[in-house]
């Protein structure tokens, strides 16, 4: 009996030390196939190189990741030949590619109309499409949702270095805007991935899922707190006016009551880090005052985006149904704008020399696909947008009703709504563009993968009144 004893119990010490190894396999076995979705996020904290007085930065880690990751479903669908979406939401994703590739087919210059047309089918068709059958469960969203706050959490940190220390990207003759690792080419990149984490930290405070620690509420609400602090120094308004509409839309999914208490406590939080800690200072409050007073005399920066969104809207009303093609609005600006447009604007600091960079789109992405694709493009890339919010919004009533999966509900919903305002200020382009592509893919998979993918939240109450029948 001894020896068996003896046996025994070095034969479980023996196993004890493989356990934390067996742990993180088996971890790793059941995230394997959102690794892909993962690293297209984390990736985009690498800077990619971009030639000064260049137009735009050339594909970087973040975009092989998604391509991989695109791979990657396209040969799980061929090996398994499941049809894991029903048509309707095969409809929702195709509808886009359909018009897209019209304007292709019919763009004035051919060659640049197939490269613009891969890199839009990547933003908004491919990427979201491979997220809807990459996130086979709520715990797959959740980490790539958490990989969101993370990169938001390095960049903003990196972004308040650069303000404290002088190092950010030149405004107003002081290299003190907040960057991140973007570059001052890119100002609006760390200002994406900051409000991105912003959202998706709220959702997870409000609605923290079942079984969650307790830590998790007061950790999420402080996070989404401490990065509205490098989103304030980004100076970025569109950033600033996005952001807050989609944590308005956040908090009255919520509730109305949680909605007023969260307010307060933001308001509260933006009165000490305005006043008390003197946050951003007067450049800061000179910005935001700059929100309600475009009207009057805006800056060249203003001057500059209104004029080339009326050259944007004449471009589109010389080729209403197909427009002039995708990466077309570059050759026909000038053609449009007034003598009021700068063509180009200064960018300095954060490790790079002055230079001009090319204003090459209206940062607008509306008008940015009506004068590219004409009205049958526009339609059918903003039709789905506006599918996926009503059929995430029916998919969120029936998930809280039933007490399920509410926290990735309301971050897909929230960074549809994100998605959706920012453009009415901003279009694609650059590194950060990824991230959009994935808080695009997010709200797909929530409006549109099966109810077992998303926790069965579609018969959650079905299920519900069964249970108690059989209590």
């Amino acid at each position: 009996m001894t020896t068996a004893t003896t046996v025994t119990t070095a034969g479980a010490a023996g196993t004890e030390p493989a356990q934390p190894g067996a742990r993180l396999a088996k971890a790793t076995a059941a995230h394997r196939p959102v690794l892909p979705a993962l690293a297209t996020v984390v990736l985009v904290c690498v800077p990619a190189y971009r030639e000064p007085g260049g137009g735009g930065a050339g594909p970087t880690l973040a975009d092989a990741a998604s391509g991989v990751l695109v791979v990657y479903c396209a040969a799980w669908a061929l090996r398994t030949r499941a049809r894991p979406l029903a048509a309707p939401a095969a409809a929702v994703l195709a509808a886009p590619a359909a018009g897209l590739a019209l304007a292709a087919v019919t763009a004035q210059d051919p060659a640049a109309g197939l490269t613009g047309f891969v890199r839009l089918l990547q933003v908004f068709v491919l990427v979201p499409a491979a997220l809807v059958l990459t996130l086979r469960s709520p715990r797959h969203t959740r980490a790539v949702a958490a990989s969101l706050v993370a990169v938001a959490v390095v960049q903003g940190a990196v972004g308040v270095h650069q303000y404290l220390t002088g190092t950010g990207a030149s405004y107003r003759g002081e290299n003190v805007r907040a960057v991140g690792t973007f570059g001052p080419t890119d100002v609006m990149g760390m200002a994406s991935a900051v409000s991105c984490g912003v959202v998706v930290a709220l959702a997870a405070g409000l609605a923290p899922p079942a079984g969650a620690p307790r830590w998790l509420r007061p950790a999420a609400l402080g996070t989404a707190a401490a990065l509205l602090v490098p989103l304030v120094l980004s100076f970025s308004r569109g950033a600033w006016i996005s952001t807050a509409a989609a944590c308005t839309a956040v908090l009255l999914l919520t509730g109305l009551r949680a909605a007023l208490r969260t307010l307060a406590v933001v308001l509260a939080a933006a009165v000490v880090l305005a006043g008390g800690f003197g946050v951003g200072g007067d450049l800061v409050a000179e910005r935001a005052a700059s929100v309600t007073e475009v009207a009057g005399e805006p800056d060249q920066s203003v001057t500059d985006r209104y004029t080339m969104w009326a050259a944007a809207a004449g471009i589109w009303r010389e080729n209403p149904l197909t427009g002039v093609g995708p990466k077309g609005f570059a050759e026909h600006r000038d053609s449009h704008a007034s003598l009021a447009l700068s063509s180009a604007s200064d960018t300095a600091g954060a490790g790079q020399d002055f230079h001009r960079q090319p204003l090459l789109s209206p940062h607008n992405m509306y008008l940015l696909l009506l004068a590219e694709h004409g009205l049958a493009g526009a339609a059918a890339v903003t039709g789905g947008w506006a599918a996926l919010l009503v059929l995430g919004l029916r998919r969120l009533r029936r998930a809280r009703a039933a007490g399920r999966e509410a926290d990735c509900g309301l971050a897909a919903t929230g960074l549809l709504v994100l998605v959706c305002v920012d453009f009415l200020y901003a279009d694609i382009g650059g590194p950060s563009t990824v991230l959009t592509a994935v808080a695009l893919g997010l709200a797909a998979w929530w409006a549109l993968a099966p109810a077992a993918a998303v926790g069965g939240v579609a018969d959650g109450r079905a299920r519900g009144a069964k249970e108690a029948g059989a209590r």
